[in-house]
């Protein structure tokens, strides 16, 4: 008698259930559309839920209720007809979609009827309240449609030992819907693409080795043990021989070298190639599902048709107030953006008079304070994404977007807009910024009058971007990662603990089924955009500045083998169930890649002229060098460089005398400065020329080579255009014979 009371409590009497004597101990499972869950709350939260149930009885929804021991569960399913409904408006045939097989010809694909069933929940009003506003007054908990039928998704997909096996895209779609499906298809050609970027990049960091004992710069730094380097910020009171920057030189030698700018050209012709066959592909797989002239708006409409037959159409609205202020805030939060890298740039310069008074960090003090900078950065990014995502979503509410469509549109600008200012605004810094404000030796800029900004490294200001580059990559992809699998493994194991405390396991297999479903991890309607976002800041990182950092594509390939795999065990294993959504394309995240890849030729052009050696190298060695007016030397064309590329400083002209080195007369720092008054020389006038002249035309060489592998690689394929004519040719015909058979009538 125990037990059976228990059971009773467990399985529950009220409602749309039935009494546990006509149960038997166990029953089979029903077929459900959607689950929603609420607490046993007071008479007044009763009442409101069932005023929202038979709002969805009255549109053609049954309902069912089974309690739990902590949860009132709900088993909501609309009625064929509203399918029948669907397919009219849509004119879509009477069918499953392919790839679906179904018992009856009549049926309709789960990932349908889920979509439908949500956009009813979620549009029903009761008394003004929609079921957002009554999961925010605690009437309702959660709302999720189940997991069915994913155990072979999950033997073929969604575990480890599968991490470079092919991906079963249709299999993806017919579970998640096509928006899920569009996702990992993009996902896995990246990743695919990504392979001879790696290569190619790798190549180029790996040919620094074979010149890195045997570049004439570096034996020049390496030998130069009496030239002596004037004090950097912070090393105030101290001269230190060029001899010493001996292994950062060849270090940085191993990514700014001549393949630099070589590999740079490579990858904005690949991010070209790679867009143009992305959309080939994508054109084969929308027509594979029947989806080419899918159009979302209709659909929009005839979903907002079915929730309510008097919905009038929204128009389209545009405010030039609303856009002027949406515009003046996007502006003031990209300037904090910026701000927040001057505070990092604070940081550095406060870190670096801090650490240069340990002893045991007196030579490393660069090193350190470029380390810990990228660390303070990252943890920025992490705070700033958050803050990011609120004031994006509260521009778009007030920019009042006509659907949810448009809505999502607009809030993927607003936030990757501002996302790729919290991510790249250091490294603008770093690249284009550092160490050319600070005057020179015995005049130097200093913040607030007492510390003096922070210099590049003695090697050069490519090792400091390459170093933060590859600190944030890193730290983003490896750490980034291992949070995104732990956190939904251990919630999940802590939900299913706690709920296993409370008492025995339901024996219906049916609320078995909906605690199990309940107890997975919950998902938002940002969960595949998280996704998405993530994989354009790192397509961002492997493409904008990846002159100085050769190695991110191959970082991002290994990240995301493992990426691949981890989204599909969260998605199958760990979280609820996504709600299917169509669609024939990834959206506007295809106008932020070919964002990203014009920006990649600007930025990586910038790199290669003002942040690398490349054209200091290339000017002396064809005009102040020994190769200089066509001359064959027997010496390497580059002798002479190292010294030619520093200027003189009197150390009599010090404000403050050096103490202990009153015997050094002169010291050497990185600049093009005349040795008598201090002031730009003419070398660094034509070199800014050369320089601005560099940009322009890697820019436009780029550019016309992505133009022309954009022309010579069609956007759809032939063979698709071919089959929509045909298509379109057969429906035509179909028509013609029945209009010959109706006047022959």
């Amino acid at each position: 008698m125990q037990e059976e009371e228990s059971l009773r409590i467990l399985v529950g009497t009220e409602g749309g259930s039935f009494p546990l004597e006509e149960r038997g101990t166990c029953e089979a499972s029903e077929q459900w559309d959607f689950v929603l869950v609420a607490a046993h709350h007071t008479q007044k939260n009763k009442e409101q839920r069932q005023r929202f149930l038979e709002e969805l009885r009255r549109k053609g929804f049954e309902w069912k209720e089974s309690k739990g021991q902590k949860q009132v569960f709900f088993g909501i399913r609309a009625e064929d007809k509203i399918f029948e409904l669907y397919r009219t408006l849509l004119m879509e045939p009477k069918g499953p979609a392919p790839g679906v097989e179904s018992a009856t010809p009549a049926s309709v694909p789960d990932t349908t009827r889920i979509r439908i069933v949500n956009f009813v929940l979620n549009q029903t009003k009761v008394a003004g309240d929609t079921f957002e506003d009554l999961k925010k007054d605690r009437v309702f908990e959660a709302t999720f449609p189940l997991h069915k039928g994913e155990e072979e998704l999950e033997k073929t997909w969604a575990r480890w030992r599968n991490l470079v096996r092919r991906q079963p895209i249709d299999d993806i779609r017919n579970y998640f819907g096509e928006k899920v499906a569009l996702y990992f298809a993009w996902l896995g050609w990246y990743t695919y693409m990504l392979v001879p970027a790696a290569l190619v990049g790798l190549l180029v960091f790996l040919s620094g080795f074979a010149l890195f004992d045997a570049s004439q710069i570096s034996k020049e730094i390496c030998e130069a043990r009496d030239v002596l380097l004037c004090p950097l910020g912070h090393q105030s009171r101290s001269f230190q021989p060029l001899s010493s920057t001996c292994t950062f030189a060849k270090l940085t030698h191993l990514f700014d070298n001549e393949g630099t700018v070589l590999f740079a050209i490579f990858m904005a012709l690949w991010a070209t190639v790679f867009l143009e066959l992305w959309k080939r592909k994508r054109a084969e797989v929308v027509l594979h599902w029947d989806l080419y002239g899918w159009d979302e708006d209709q659909e929009e409409m005839a979903l907002q048709l079915i929730n309510c037959p008097d919905y009038q159409l929204q128009p389209h609205q545009h405010s030039y107030l609303r856009s002027t202020i949406i515009l003046v805030l996007s502006v003031f939060m990209i300037c904090f953006m910026i701000g927040m890298a001057h505070l990092l740039v604070v940081y550095r310069v406060l870190a670096a008079a801090l650490l240069g008074t340990l002893p045991f960090l007196e030579k490393q003090v660069t090193t350190a304070v470029v380390v810990t900078g990228a660390l303070v950065h990252y943890v920025i990014i992490v705070i700033m994404t958050k803050v990011n995502k609120y004031v994006a979503l509260k521009l778009c509410d007030f920019e009042k977007p006509r659907t949810f469509l448009e809505r999502e549109r607009k809030f993927t600008i607003r936030l990757f807009t501002l996302q790729f200012f919290a991510h790249f605004s250091s490294l603008v810094y770093i690249a284009f910024i550092l160490g050319r404000i600070n005057g020179h030796p015995g005049k130097s800029t200093r913040l607030a009058g007492l510390w003096k900004l922070e210099e590049c490294h003695l090697s050069g200001c490519m090792m400091d971007l390459f170093v933060q580059m590859a600190i944030i990559m890193g730290l983003k992809q490896t750490l980034s990662n291992c949070i995104e699998y732990l956190c939904p493994w251990l919630t999940h194991k802590f939900r299913l603990m706690t709920a296993c405390t409370g008492g025995r396991w339901p024996c219906d297999p049916q609320l078995q089924e909906w605690q199990r479903n309940y107890l997975l991890n919950p998902v938002t309607t940002f969960s595949l955009f998280d996704e998405f976002m993530e994989m354009m800041i790192q397509y961002g990182f492997t493409t904008v500045f990846v002159a100085a950092f050769p190695l991110a594509p191959l970082l991002a390939l290994f990240s995301n083998l493992v990426e691949i795999r981890l989204d599909a065990i969260k998605m199958v294993r760990l979280q609820r169930r996504l709600v299917p959504r169509k669609a024939k394309d990834i959206g506007t995240w295809l106008h932020v890649l070919e964002t990203i890849g014009v920006l990649a030729v600007i930025a990586n052009g910038m790199v290669i002229a003002f942040t690398s050696e490349f054209i200091p190298r290339v000017v002396y060695k064809y005009r102040y060098g020994p190769c200089r007016q066509g001359n064959q030397p027997a010496e390497d064309c580059l002798k002479g460089y190292v010294n030619h590329s520093l200027s003189v400083f009197y150390t009599k002209d010090f404000q403050d005398p050096v103490e202990g080195f009153e015997n050094v007369t002169e010291c050497r720092y990185r600049d093009y400065r005349n040795a008598h008054d201090y002031n730009l020389s003419e070398q660094f006038w034509f070199l800014l020329a050369i320089r601005l002249a560099f940009v322009i035309l890697f820019e436009h060489v780029a550019l016309c080579i992505k133009l022309i592998a954009a022309w010579f690689v069609p956007d759809v394929p032939q063979s698709v255009k071919n089959k929509v004519l045909e298509e379109k040719y057969r429906i035509l015909c179909d028509k013609m014979r029945s209009s010959s058979k109706s006047t022959d009538v």
